[in-house]
């Protein structure tokens, strides 16, 4: 069997677990620790090692991070601490765990888990997936190619990113009903329709376990699904970034 290391970073807590690389599914239990406050990319990298650690891992370690990340060093920092900015995190995380480190954005991740082994394998033209949560991150795949660090959950809509208004997080914040949240994600589909002519949306993130609850009120030209990993897409996309497992 191979395996991997996945590792996601996010605004409150920082998650792992070993993933069978072939299917997809998690083997043991995600572990979870506090993400530091402030989260400055020191911080990070010894809660990382701290988890890799507590997963008794040596190998391929792939870790996200909700940032845009090339070459592995960050270039933004709209949802973490801004001292990251110009870092390069793979060789900081690298170093504190010992380990090789593929660092990518967090909804890149998960678009790989879900193209690769979930909703959209097999899936060709444009496919876009999108993880609503505290912000709206974005993965867009072109004839199954990645298209890195998208960020269009900061696409400009209602004076301000379309995040601020459309993720689940304001849902929760405004305490808003399905049907008035499910308006704003219209919208901001729309605009991304508009831009992409996607032939398949993913909805992802942790509202996706609720989806009876909301995708069937959204008028997209595109069929939009489910994701199928929810929360743990990021991790399993992590440990498929990373390549091939320790096979431990």
């Amino acid at each position: 069997m191979s395996r991997g290391l996945g590792i996601d970073v996010g605004g409150s807590g920082i998650k792992g677990a070993v993933v069978d690389l072939a299917t997809g599914t998690l083997l043991g239990a995600r572990r979870r620790v506090v993400t530091p406050s402030p989260a400055t990319p020191r911080a990070v990298a010894k809660a990382v090692a701290r988890l890799v650690a507590r997963l008794e891992w040596e190998g391929p370690l792939g870790c996200t991070v909700p940032v845009v990340v090339q070459d592995g060093v960050v270039r933004t920092a709209a949802n973490i601490d801004p001292s990251w900015i110009g870092t390069d995190g793979a060789a900081l995380i690298g170093g504190a765990t010992g380990l090789p480190v593929t660092l990518l954005n967090d909804a890149d991740a998960a678009g790989i888990a879900e193209m690769r082994l979930g909703a959209g394998r097999g899936r060709k033209g444009v496919v876009l997936l999108l993880t609503f949560g505290t912000g709206i991150g974005s993965a867009l795949f072109i004839g199954g190619r990645l298209v890195p660090n998208t960020e269009l959950g900061h696409l400009v809509m209602w004076g301000g990113s379309a995040e601020h208004r459309a993720a689940a997080s304001a849902k929760t914040a405004e305490d808003l009903s399905w049907a008035k949240w499910a308006k704003r994600v219209d919208k901001y589909l729309a605009y991304v329709e508009n831009i992409f002519w996607p032939d398949l949306l993913i909805a992802g993130g942790g509202v996706s376990r609720d989806h009876q609850q909301w995708l069937p009120l959204l008028h997209t030209r595109a069929e939009i699904v489910p994701a199928r990993f929810r929360n743990n897409a990021g991790i399993i996309g992590a440990a498929l970034a990373a390549g091939r497992g320790s096979g431990r």
